[in-house]
């Protein structure tokens, strides 16, 4: 497994499944076209982008590319890489008939295709083993200030999620992700007793 700097946008969850096999690295889904209408993912992928980079890795189909080229006109191009993959036909083996234009997507590469498609990109790289997978904050830090596993904890991410403008369906995994490139351990402590005094009042 190889670790890459940037945070790698996808269709889907299968294509997420593939590459989280496959590499280390932060995978946000676009949902498919979910992306277009989602106003609060578009600003979280604007300032994801700001922090980290983001590499696009959409199918190779039409479908593919007018979500790629969404992204890179929402996003500002100095902070995207565009990872392609080749055109291959066939049909995933999760589906019973192939794709309208016969091709495979991200979930049916090969791990060797994935890798030289991001080395291909320009990924940053690091071939060593990261120090921790998620940074700074780790999902004891999220308990030890109640943000899971404990009464009240949905409530608190929900207007955690708010204040930051991230979107209300975040799973917690996918929040600490999110953490760990927009903030820090010290910042989110501060952020959260301004959270506390807004709970009290917040309609959630």
């Amino acid at each position: 497994m190889i670790s890459i700097k940037e945070v790698i946008v996808v269709e889907g969850r299968y294509d997420k499944n593939t590459l989280s096999q496959i590499v280390d690295a932060t995978i946000v889904e676009t949902s498919g076209f979910g992306i277009f209408k989602d106003k609060d993912k578009q600003e979280m992928l604007r300032r994801l982008a700001s922090r980290r980079g983001i590499i696009i890795f959409t199918d190779s189909d039409g479908a593919g590319f007018v979500i790629r080229n969404f992204i890179n006109g929402i996003v500002n191009p100095c902070y995207i890489k565009n990872a392609y993959i080749p055109d291959i036909e066939g049909k995933e083996k999760r589906k019973r008939e192939a794709s309208k234009e016969g091709k495979l997507g991200v979930e049916g590469m090969s791990p060797e295709i994935i890798i030289s498609a991001l080395r291909n990109c320009g990924a940053t790289i690091d071939d060593e083993a990261s120090v921790t997978k998620y940074g700074l904050i780790t999902k004891a830090d999220l308990f030890s200030l109640g943000l899971v596993g404990q009464e009240g904890s949905a409530v608190k991410r929900k207007i955690l999620q708010r204040k930051l403008a991230l979107p209300e369906y975040l799973s917690s995994n996918a929040l600490l992700q999110v953490l760990n490139i927009i903030t820090s351990k010290d910042e989110l402590r501060e952020m959260l007793i301004s959270c506390d005094d807004l709970e009290k009042t917040a309609e959630i």
